[in-house]
């Protein structure tokens, strides 16, 4: 090897070294301060990439969140409005089969009535009041809940469009004189034969608020677990996204130390290079 003050091919080695020790300690502290292993597109576009898409579907699973939470109050307020109609179409049952017996007196009838029709009005109080964010699911005007179940994508004619699979509440529409309730709005018991009457339509009321609860109780079960599934997917793909971008700090911490060491080596040995030039000073003595 010859000896050069020009070139100095130890230090350039050495120096190289040095570098290529300095961008992965300044890549490792980048992952210790992010906590991630890709931050960018400039660290590994395929995993990067991959991410990205992970947290647009993340992001719309939030949207189907909410969207259930939204349907799951607006389908709880009428289950309890409807469960409330039905104790009191039970006890307006029995104001009106005591009404019906012909032993009782007219006062005692007329004491009866009063409770009956204080009842009977209280049933509209209760629909009007079933109201969420402007749907009212017993109330026949009230409108129905439509909400966001799953983000499924379908392509047709090689344009991608998105078509939201959604479920819906219909409105069960729980008015005094309806399909449902078929107890009239002036509805009494003032006689015994309207009491009589009376129990017969409250026999048709409750066998129709039957399958009232069951309706709205079953889509409430559904919004339930559709909520659950959408919670556990989206913690399936939130770790999944952390597969594919956290760093191990515990191996990034055991090589920051290494590279440290690496580098105060580095430094040395480009030190030493450094001086080689002059030991051939030592030839012109």
């Amino acid at each position: 090897m010859a000896f050069s003050v020009n070139t100095n091919v130890g230090a350039m080695a050495a120096l190289q070294s040095l570098t290529s020790t300095q961008k992965d300690l300044a890549t490792t502290q980048s992952r210790i301060n992010t906590g991630m292993a890709v931050s960018s597109t400039k660290d590994d576009s395929a995993q990067y990439t991959i991410a990205q898409g992970l947290r647009g579907d993340l992001g719309g699973l939030k949207a189907v969140s909410s969207s259930l939470s939204r349907a799951k109050s607006v389908t709880d307020v009428a289950v309890a409005g409807a469960e409330q109609i039905s104790d009191i179409v039970n006890q307006m049952k029995a104001k009106a089969t005591q009404a019906a017996d012909a032993g009782i007196d007219t006062s005692t009838r007329d004491a009866l009535n009063k409770d009956f029709t204080a009842l009977r009005d209280q049933i509209t109080t209760i629909v009007n009041a079933s109201d969420f964010n402007g749907t009212n699911l017993l109330k026949a005007s009230g409108g129905t809940v439509t909400a966001l179940q799953s983000l499924q994508d379908s392509d047709t004619t090689s344009a991608t469009t998105w078509n939201p699979d959604s479920l819906s509440v219909a409105n069960q529409g729980l008015d005094l004189g309806g399909s449902t309730i078929t107890v009239a709005s002036t509805g009494n018991i003032s006689s015994q034969a309207d009491a009589q009457a009376m129990v017969d339509t409250l026999t048709t009321t409750q066998s129709n608020l039957k399958t009232t609860l069951s309706t709205l109780g079953a889509a409430s079960r559904k919004i339930d677990a559709q909520s659950t599934f959408t919670s556990k997917l989206s913690d399936v793909i939130d770790g999944g996204i952390g597969n594919l971008v956290d760093a191990d700090l515990a191996k990034e911490s055991a090589r920051l130390q290494a590279l440290q060491v690496k580098q105060q080596l580095g430094v040395q040995a480009l030190s030493i290079a450094n001086q080689a030039p002059q030991t051939i000073t030592s030839l012109f003595r």
